[in-house]
């Protein structure tokens, strides 16, 4: 089977197999999600398994198109189009609960989006009350333009996003391509988020999906794990870094598997998000283990007009 489905959750997380979710995470798998009530209920301990235990793969945002591949009991296997992965061609494999999914509208052509480009923000019924708050990149249809609000299509009906934060494009991701300032400004709006493996929302980012993020709110849809993103993009010799450039990191003193990413903060730094029970931050690798680790660096941006 194959068939096109929407996320109908504020934030969706992709569970590598249909039982992997504990006890423990029932509010990230009900379909009233509450993904910062449920990291608050985790310790180190719990929020470490999610990787230790291979529990997690990624996460998938609010209207975010995937396709359905299998079905077993409550749960679907989808593979998320947005997300380019080697492990498969039409995008990032995983388990996601199928009421958090809803089936696909085709219903018309629309040329406007609508992106979040704050941290959160919240949509509102016509009644204005509040929906759901969603987090940075959610993307949605535009229905409608006016002063103060936008309305916009959702996988339940319609409803409305203040203009102030958003931004609008004919394209999703954004047609407007920053350079590589603009991807560490990104970065910065979440320095001191604490780490979470398998995020890609405001509520958390593992290394690879801070990278992915910060670059597709400048408008380049690059490869969703770390060791893929290494493999792609423009090579840079480690003498010509320039700000917004992806630094990677490997096993046995960079001679190993990549195990992380970092985007290069100038001067010899990097804004990157760092393990579990680590939060974002900007750090000077002269003199630490990811001196010693790095292996390559790869360019996804190109120069604007100032």
């Amino acid at each position: 089977m194959s068939k096109k489905a929407v996320i109908s959750v504020p934030v969706a997380t992709v569970w590598t197999s249909f039982n992997s979710a504990r006890e423990i995470d029932k509010l990230a798998i009900s379909s009233s999600v509450d993904i910062q009530k449920w990291l608050d209920s985790l310790t180190y301990e719990t929020r470490l398994e999610l990787c230790d235990r291979n529990l997690v793969q990624s996460q998938v945002l609010f209207g975010q198109e995937v396709i359905v591949t299998e079905e077993k009991g409550e749960w679907s296997h989808v593979v998320i189009t947005e997300q380019t992965s080697s492990k498969d061609n039409r995008g990032y494999p995983g388990w996601i609960p199928s009421h958090q999914l809803v089936k696909s509208d085709e219903q018309v052509e629309l040329t406007q989006f609508a992106i979040v480009t704050r941290a959160f923000t919240d949509l509102y019924s016509a009644q204005n009350q509040k929906k759901f708050e969603l987090t940075f990149q959610t993307t949605l249809p535009v229905l409608k333009e006016y002063d103060e609000v936008v309305e916009v299509w959702t996988p339940h009906g319609k409803g409305y996003l203040n203009r102030q934060d958003i931004m609008l494009s004919s394209t999703n991701p954004s047609r407007v391509k920053g350079n590589g300032d603009d991807i560490v400004k990104a970065g910065e709006l979440f320095l001191g988020l604490p780490y979470l493996w398998g995020g890609m929302s405001s509520y958390g980012f593992d290394c690879s999906g801070f990278s992915y993020t910060m670059c597709k709110a400048n408008g380049y849809l690059i490869p969703r794990d770390a060791h893929d993103q290494a493999t792609k993009g423009e090579n840079v010799p480690f003498d010509q870094l320039k700000r917004g450039d992806l630094v990677f990191f490997a096993n046995d003193e960079g001679k190993g598997n990549v195990r992380h990413v970092g985007i290069y903060y100038g001067e010899g730094k990097m804004i990157h998000s760092p393990k579990t029970g680590k939060d974002i931050e900007i750090l000077s690798l002269e003199g630490t283990y990811y001196e010693k680790e790095l292996c390559v660096a790869r360019r996804y941006w190109q120069e604007t007009e100032a």
